[in-house]
């Protein structure tokens, strides 16, 4: 299947660009939009800061279906970004492409500054050029960072970020305020909590836990596993992203058609969602639903609080539901039993 116009001959309603298909969440959102029948471009840099296999199938499963095509480029090649973007082009981008991972941060920072920021510059002069009907960019609940009054709302101020890996991320909702502003760009950034499920990288710690769990090594638990975290489901954060893939912002006429608690800016079509459970679960008890998925005790093995985490996170969920009518719903439990599952099929243990 070629790219460009011969891709309109496809019965679809829309062509998706979709930055980081090889991706955990990425993977699990290209596979929903194929299913709606959508055509979708995924780009991916496939780079080893996990095991690439694992990449790799996730692309092999997505390639089954002839509506999805993959290029294998890095976000920080312009060139070879504006070619694939102007041949297929876009009606809506989905940025979710970054380097992960908070601890990894405190040691390749500049790997951050470089697929975060330079990487999410280049995709929205791409989406500039072609005026497309919304961009969407993820972006994380750790840039709420030292605050401490919750649950986290779209609204806070989020001047605290705790690591590089916030503050680039911090640094790409800013940057895309203000294209939005001077081009007119429709962009909803939307801030990820603590996303689990099948398909899951291994650097999570629901899959590190799992491992050592069934292989009878004890876990870390910072701060003594006093940590609670706002665990989200990959379906349901999914099911979220392509609902407000439908809900575009548009400028407001001024402040005050701006109702409360929305985070529409006053001045751009731009706006941050939060995509989270709206609940804590504490990490203790996150250990307990693995334990009762995988039927084997956990080893814990205590320690004090990490560089640059944070105590608590907790999603104030109601803009999400305000503008889909969506609020995710998996309880814990269940989402680490299905977890569990595909991992002991995945690693056939």
């Amino acid at each position: 299947m070629a790219f460009g116009k011969q891709s309109r001959s496809f019965p679809v309603q829309r062509k998706i660009f979709v930055t980081g298909t090889a991706g955990f969440i990425g993977f699990h959102l290209a596979r929903r939009l194929l299913e709606e029948g959508f055509a979708v471009l995924g780009y991916d840099g496939i780079t080893d800061y996990y095991d690439v296999v694992l990449k790799r199938q996730r692309h092999q499963m997505l390639l089954q279906n002839s509506h999805f095509r993959a290029v294998e480029a890095m976000l920080e090649d312009q060139r070879a970004l504006d070619a694939v973007v102007d041949a297929f082009e876009p009606d809506v981008i989905v940025h979710l492409a970054a380097q992960a991972g908070v601890r990894y941060s405190l040691e390749q920072p500049k790997a951050y500054l470089e697929a975060n920021v330079v990487g999410t510059f280049h995709v929205m002069e791409a989406a500039k050029r072609h005026a497309v009907q919304h961009l969407l960019m993820a972006s994380t609940s750790s840039v709420y960072g030292g605050n401490e009054e919750m649950p986290f709302a779209e609204t806070d101020k989020a001047d605290t970020p705790l690591t590089i890996y916030a503050a680039t991320k911090k640094a790409t909702e800013a940057m895309g305020h203000a294209y939005a502003h001077l081009w007119d760009l429709p962009t909803t950034m939307f801030r990820f909590f603590t996303v689990y499920g099948p398909w899951g990288r291994p650097d999570m710690a629901i899959y590190k836990f799992v491992d050592a769990v069934l292989d009878g090594r004890p876990i870390d638990l910072y701060n003594n596993g006093h940590l609670y975290r706002d665990f989200t489901y990959i379906d349901d954060l999914v099911e979220a992203i392509r609902l407000l893939i439908d809900a575009v912002p548009e400028r407001p006429a001024s402040a005050a058609d701006i109702e409360p608690g929305d985070s529409l800016s006053n001045v751009a079509p731009f706006r941050v969602v939060n995509i989270g459970n709206n609940g804590r679960v504490r990490l203790l008890d996150f250990v307990a639903a693995i334990e009762a998925a995988t039927g084997m005790p956990a080893r814990r093995n205590l320690m004090s609080m990490q560089k640059g985490d944070v105590v608590a996170t907790w999603a104030n969920a109601d803009l999400l539901h305000r503008l889909t009518g969506y609020r995710p719903r998996t309880d814990v439990r269940d989402g680490v039993a299905s977890f569990v599952a595909w991992y002991k099929d995945y690693r056939r243990v």
